[in-house]
């Protein structure tokens, strides 16, 4: 047999499996020229990375090879008029704030949210099941969007993915929009820092306002791991160097400035929000906030351009808005609000996710950006793979891929808690299987079964490998989800609850804790916060993503535990009360081999081993 064409060469037929050797990006359409055929067997690519036990074409391999269209087609199909983009390049554009103000009363489409059971080793897929399902919408006849965050350079460049999806569901242009994409991310540690150097500043020329050089709050940042900016001192070297003091950095991403980017509702809320951040406190223990310093003014004309949604597309060319958004622990971890509800008005269906598991992002989600945009989801996926459940049960990451059910059975509570989490919200729920070629029968029919049982949907998720075709089945019991359980959506808590309240609801029903213990730290800065009378804002909780507890080593359901929380701080800008738990980092380090030793440009500009 022989494959020709776009297709590639077929050179080599066994019984049993093709030998499939190609450096096409069209494999969703070899793989629906194989199914059409009959053939059912094993298909082996070589020229690419090795996924289980194929090989394909790296991440990056595919993007690069992608015929994308103008990013002024792509606005056309939604009836983007040229006027309303702003373009960076042929394939990037912000879109304007007069298509805000000519949309307003358009009505909004239905909102999907993708998240995820708590992370593993072993790989969850958001991001690509996200891409993968808006594309499967387009490819049974809705007009969907997808609303993402933008990735941050640090964890690029260090130990996490990109943001971009991967296989055939992603977003391109790649290789930008993980790198330095509209400059966002640059925009926002410029306003970030300018609000610092002012702040040492004003303690250089006089400090008017008594500010207190060891009740400093607000911290520098920057878009890159480095372990050595977590605690250093600055202002050395003499008199005119600057005040002497402790100081350090996040990541950009973790900052509070990023949270008020997402959740601003344009320019003069955005300017407001600034005004509020929380800098210091004076000698007698009075706040001192941004606005004191005068910096509100010049932050705002800093992020103008950064707070317009980014329009780019995917491989099969369904618009994506890419805005705002990548750190669920600290800052906000969704997409930006001003994107989601763009793209609820742009398209019919629009799918957009919420970072880790459901038990930070998804709450967040709900009970902070809901809370404050007035959104109202019709639908969540969660993502689940056979292989993080098995790991989840018990199995170590080298032995994933053999076929092990009693795993399965122990390590499925913790999908059962996150649908069950899911449903407290009052909204229908579809588990989305991101499925591996290494995934049995049995296997999959056990999850099937399980979440049945919950009272949730479930569909097999082939994106990775056939793109948008291959998340078909989803999308239909998606939309079908929709038309037959309408959702009843409400937030987890009320907000005139005291602090300790409403951390308490959040760990007993979302973690399934058995309580909250407070530190004396804990307690002193929450007394702080009351007598600032802010004890009334939503709780943003920073745990670790990897465990439903606060310890990162307790996979699965954890049991008989109780959440400690070491440190309250005050978002007041963001509008949310920071609970921190656990050893939380919010500026990451390297790892001894980072991300970064992987990637390359040739002299022509093209990069390599960007995923």
């Amino acid at each position: 047999m022989l494959v020709s064409g776009n297709f590639a060469m077929l050179y080599n037929v066994v019984p049993e499996s093709i030998l499939f050797c190609t450096k096409s990006p069209n494999l969703p359409r070899v793989l629906a020229f194989l199914s059409k055929i009959g053939y059912n067997k094993s298909v082996f690519f070589l020229f690419g990375k090795r996924i289980g036990g194929n090989v394909m074409l790296s991440d990056i391999e595919i993007a690069q090879q992608a015929e994308m269209q103008k990013i002024r087609e792509v606005a056309a199909g939604l009836s983007i008029e040229e006027e309303d983009l702003e373009y960076y390049g042929h394939y990037k554009a912000k879109l304007s704030e007069s298509l805000f103000q000519k949309l307003e009363d358009k009505p909004n489409g239905k909102l999907i949210l993708v998240t995820a059971i708590n992370p593993t080793p072993a790989g969850e897929g958001k991001t690509t099941v996200s891409v993968g399902l808006a594309d499967a919408l387009r490819c049974i006849g809705k007009k969907s969007v997808v609303a993402l965050r933008e990735p941050s350079l640090g964890p690029v460049f260090g130990i996490k993915g990109g943001a971009a999806g991967g296989g055939y569901s992603q977003v391109v242009p790649m290789e930008d929009i993980n790198l330095h994409f509209t400059g966002d991310m640059h925009a926002i540690t410029a306003a970030n820092n300018l609000l610092c150097a002012m702040l040492d500043n004003h303690m250089q020329q006089g400090n008017v306002l008594r500010i207190d050089q060891r009740r400093v709050m607000f911290k520098r940042v920057l878009d890159m791991n480095d372990r050595a900016l977590r605690n250093i001192v600055i202002g050395l070297g003499g008199k005119v160097d600057g005040i002497p003091r402790s100081d350090g950095f996040q990541i950009t991403v973790a900052s509070e400035v990023m949270a008020i980017l997402c959740l601003a509702s344009d320019l003069a809320d955005m300017k407001r929000r600034l005004g509020q951040i929380l800098v210091a406190y004076d000698l007698d223990g009075n706040p001192v906030y941004a606005k004191d310093l005068g910096a509100e003014g010049a932050m705002t004309a800093l992020l103008k351009d950064a707070l317009k949604p980014n329009l780019v597309q995917t491989l099969a060319h369904t618009p994506a808005l890419i805005h705002g958004g990548p750190f669920a622990n600290i800052a906000h971890g969704c997409n930006s609000l001003r994107a989601t509800k763009l793209a609820l008005k742009l398209g019919d269906y629009c799918v957009t996710e919420a970072g880790f598991g459901s038990d930070l992002g998804a709450e967040k989600f709900f009970d902070i950006k809901c809370r404050y945009g007035g959104l109202k989801p019709d639908c969540v996926v969660l993502v689940a793979t056979v292989r993080a459940l098995k790991y989840n049960g018990g199995v170590p990451k080298t032995e994933l891929t053999t076929e092990n059910l009693d795993a399965l059975k122990k390590g499925i509570v913790n999908l059962q808690v996150h649908i069950e989490n899911m449903q407290k919200y009052g909204v229908p729920v579809v588990v989305a299987i991101n499925r591996f070629h290494t995934d049995t029968e049995a296997e999959l029919q056990f999850v099937k079964e399980f979440c049945a049982s919950l009272g949730a949907s479930c569909e097999l998720a082939e994106v990775f490998a056939k793109g948008g075709e291959g998340g078909k089945a989803l999308a239909e019991t998606v939309c079908k989800t929709i038309e037959e359980k309408p959702s009843q959506f409400h937030v987890l808590y009320d907000t005139d609850l005291s602090i300790e309240e409403k951390v308490n609801c959040i760990a007993k029903e979302i973690y399934r804790a058995d309580g909250v213990i407070f530190t004396a730290p804990a307690k002193k800065a929450l007394a702080q916060i009351v007598a600032l009378g802010y004890d009334k804002l939503p709780i943003c909780v920073a745990k670790t993503q990897y465990s439903l507890s606060d310890d990162a080593s307790q996979l699965g359901h954890p049991t008989d535990f109780k959440i400690t929380v070491r440190d309250v701080t005050l978002s007041a800008g963001a509008g949310f009360v920071v609970v921190l738990t656990g050893n939380i980092m919010t500026m990451p380090g390297l790892p001894k081999a980072p991300a970064a030793l992987r990637i390359d440009c040739d002299n022509n500009g093209n990069i390599t081993g960007l995923f």
